[in-house]
């Protein structure tokens, strides 16, 4: 039993709240097929992206939380639906002039432009197996391909065939005029071009498992439903996944509502049970606009990875999934310091709160016992005044400041040194503006210099933070933001910054004396 399983039970954390809902789907017994099976979908016409990493880190904490809730078996079917057409060639894929002579045949029957694999299909599928173990998430992988062709749905697909008229009747009203002229949940294989044809089906026989379809030229056609030989519309052949597989709970963003509901409306006619699911929030970019692959605006994995831990970008996706959230570069450092405070927070706390904390989600669990002595936020603001690409140079500060600290006894630490010089250097440097302090402050910085000249060299951030404190209540600013901020915009170049009396400490007396001195002199404080 889990340790945690009594406060499981009256969690709130929304992981607990959907592990609750398929606990209940299944009676608190383990399924006929003898396990709950979560699952995620990839389409492998293009690479792994920023969402997939989503979709799986959030089926894996709410496996997690269900786990914890319950002895029953479970598994995750990372489900690639390799077998569906090449619609239009990627932007982003070499060769392109080669996937073009293949249009409109399975992803798994189009030569990989890469080179590397059997298909364009098997190498994205590779890169999505690569990708997830990247991350250690636990899964088993299935292939629409192999299911097909391997007969694995064909009981299914019979059933779609005797319920045809069914699923007709629950796709058509949601179809323009046009498209319901020749719509068929059906999609035969060509035989000899090996497209995927979208044609019209004149003719079912659900005891010969067979439909008969029309070609443009007129001939009409009889092939088998099964064995490969057809492949399902998207809507029809979500539901028959969910009915072949008994799939107990799969999550999709916002967008999908209508397909969720439209999906779980033919399991239901193919006599199966939808799955549980959660309709995630979609990212917006920097100017509140819904993110789009084809349009590039907003954050890719691959650039969140550049500048910030992975389990970062995990918060980020385990916070408030229902709502929509900016995904760009700006959000990084919070989310990074966010993660910090949760993981630093968890010895502390007692089961209940632990279980509620989203380092506990994260890690499955097992956070660890030791993240970093030092914000990101502050190395940021180290890296700003340093003005170095050079982990040494940083390495050089925090040494003096933590003795105890060094690269190998502080792995993460060593990791957000890197993180912070890379991310000051593209998006903090180019955005740096000083300006000359007022008489007003001029004297309170001033006077301030002079203070920290008389601390002991020993004084921590406490003692001199209080000593910021007081210069700018016996300067009269009468809002303190007021007087940080020209400590920000005169010293750091920026509208907002760390808390001073914490980076004084790391940088130490005598450099922010120098940098003091530097500013009212009216030097050029970028190039320091």
């Amino acid at each position: 039993m889990s340790d945690y399983r009594a406060q499981a039970e009256n969690a709130k954390a929304w992981p607990f709240e959907e592990a609750r809902k398929i606990l209940k789907r299944c009676g608190g017994r383990a399924p006929e097929k003898g396990y709950v099976l979560f699952q995620t979908g990839y389409g492998p016409s293009g690479l792994p992206h920023i969402g997939t990493f989503g979709e799986v880190a959030r089926t894996t904490m709410v496996r997690h939380a269900f786990e914890t809730l319950s002895d029953i078996p479970t598994k995750l079917f990372a489900f690639s639906d390799d077998m569906d057409g090449l619609r239009k060639v990627p932007d982003n894929v070499p060769n392109q002039d080669l996937l073009t002579q293949h249009l409109g045949r399975p992803l798994t029957e189009v030569p990989d432009p890469f080179g590397t694999h059997d298909s364009f299909g098997a190498h994205n599928n590779g890169r999505l197996k690569a990708f997830l173990d990247q991350f250690g998430f636990d899964y088993e992988f299935k292939s629409s391909t192999e299911c097909y062709r391997s007969g694995m749905f064909d009981d299914a697909l019979r059933a779609v065939l005797r319920n045809y008229e069914k699923v007709q009747s629950i796709m058509l009203p949601s179809l323009g005029a046009e498209r319901r002229e020749t719509y068929s949940p059906f999609m035969p294989i060509d035989p000899e071009s090996r497209q995927v044809l979208q044609v019209p089906v004149v003719a079912t026989d659900a005891d010969a498992g067979t439909i008969v379809y029309r070609l443009e030229s007129g001939k009409e056609v009889e092939t088998p439903v099964t064995g490969g030989r057809c492949k399902l519309q998207w809507k029809p052949d979500w539901a028959m996944r969910w009915f072949a597989l008994d799939v107990d709970y799969e999550m999709s963003g916002k967008d999908l509502i209508d397909s969720v509901k439209l999906s779980g409306q033919i399991t239901r006619a193919l006599g199966g049970r939808p799955p549980e699911g959660f309709n995630y929030e979609l990212f917006l970019d920097e100017n509140g606009e819904k993110i789009s692959k084809s349009k590039g605006n907003g954050l890719s994995m691959e650039e969140w990875l550049t500048y910030a831990p992975e389990e970062s970008l995990a918060l980020f996706m385990y916070n408030k999934p229902k709502t929509a959230k900016r995904l760009f570069f700006d959000v990084i450092p919070k989310t990074v310091d966010e993660y910090l405070t949760f993981s630093d927070r968890y010895p502390e706390q007692e089961p209940e709160k632990q279980i509620e904390n989203p380092a506990w989600h994260i890690h499955s669990g097992a956070p660890p016992a030791h993240t970093s002595p030092l914000s990101f936020g502050l190395l940021l603001n180290l890296a700003s005044v340093c003005n170095s690409d050079d982990k040494a140079v940083l390495w050089g500060f925090i040494s003096r400041y933590a003795p105890d600290a060094t690269p190998e006894s502080e792995p993460l630490l060593d990791r957000l040194v890197g993180f912070s010089i890379r991310y000051y250097l593209d998006f903090v440097k180019p955005e740096k503006s000083y300006r000359a302090p007022s008489d007003r402050e001029r004297a309170a910085i001033g006077d301030l210099h002079g203070r920290l000249e008389s601390l002991s060299p020993e004084s921590n951030a406490e003692e001199i933070q209080n000593v910021i404190y007081a210069v700018g209540k016996e300067h009269d600013f009468e809002n303190l933001r007021d007087w940080f901020k020209a400590l920000y915009e005169v010293l750091l170049g920026q509208e907002q910054g760390p808390r001073m009396g914490s980076f004084i400490a790391l940088y130490g007396l005598a450099e922010t004396r120098a940098l003091i001195e530097k500013a009212l002199a009216g030097e050029d404080l970028s190039a320091a």
